[in-house]
């Protein structure tokens, strides 16, 4: 607590001699120094609502838990159908979507879809059949079709926000980086699905497939072949959702926006 001292006389003396020299400052009187006063702090119990001086009353409500009522319906009737893209292993995030335009925000719908063109544009020169054609926006291979560690390098959330702006709705891999598996799941943009067998082997780009999510299938509808997925677990209701956000807007984990 800061203290008063407007009244105190500041002027000082100062004597010079040849073995010292003396200050004398001002004198202070018990009488001079104003202290204040505090009155005891009274302490109420805590109630479950209060009243602010000068404001409204505000009641604290807790969210409502998720229940298994409230979780989105599982994946068991999601399919997808249409052309498989393939490509090999270690398609890193600098293939997916090269730095370039990460400056791209995708919160922007024109920049979204913007992003979603250069999708899989930093493949090299040996992949003669392109993701997305010259002058198109969108890709029709709806299902990409990679070996092992797909996604790998930066962690750069762009990538599956890319795949997803160009159209694609699954990634079938051997085996995924971490970061863009859960970068895939929090965004919602494409169902990162693990395969037993390596499919890129037997797949070509352009054959028609479906996903089956109930039955953790791909089938091949050109060759006739089946292949068994791995189930995408709890990943899938929150991909469902369209991410970890809204799946925690829709389960009661997080207040909904605001209409």
């Amino acid at each position: 607590m800061a203290v008063s001292l407007s009244h105190v006389s500041y002027s000082a003396t100062f004597t010079s001699s040849a073995s010292k020299n003396t200050v004398s400052g001002p004198s202070l009187s018990p009488h001079s120094i104003k202290v204040p006063t505090f009155s005891p702090l009274t302490v109420k119990p805590l109630n479950s609502s209060f009243t602010p001086h000068g404001a409204r009353a505000i009641t604290i409500a807790p969210h409502a838990t998720s229940t298994p009522s409230s979780i989105p319906s599982d994946t068991s009737t999601t399919t997808f159908h249409g052309l498989c893209y393939v490509v090999g292993d270690n398609i890193d995030t600098d293939q997916i979507i090269p730095a370039e335009y990460l400056t791209l925000v995708p919160s922007n719908p024109d920049e979204y879809e913007k992003l979603g063109s250069y999708a899989l544009i930093g493949l090299p020169s040996s992949y003669a059949t392109r993701f997305i054609e010259p002058n198109e926006t969108k890709t029709k291979y709806s299902i990409v079709i990679g070996g092992a560690n797909f996604g790998c390098g930066s962690s750069r959330e762009h990538a599956p926000v890319a795949l997803g702006a160009a159209g694609a709705n699954a990634v079938v891999a051997e085996s995924y980086a971490r970061i863009f598996f859960r970068n895939s799941v929090a965004t919602g943009e494409v169902y990162p699905l693990e395969s037993e067998v390596r499919i890129c082997e037997e797949c070509r780009t352009g054959d028609v497939v479906t996903i089956e999510l109930g039955e953790s299938r791909l089938i091949n509808h050109t060759t006739g072949k089946e292949y068994k997925l791995k189930p995408i677990g709890d990943a899938g209701p929150v991909i469902e959702a369209g991410g970890i956000f809204a799946y925690a807007r829709k389960t009661g984990m997080i207040p909904s926006q605001s209409k």
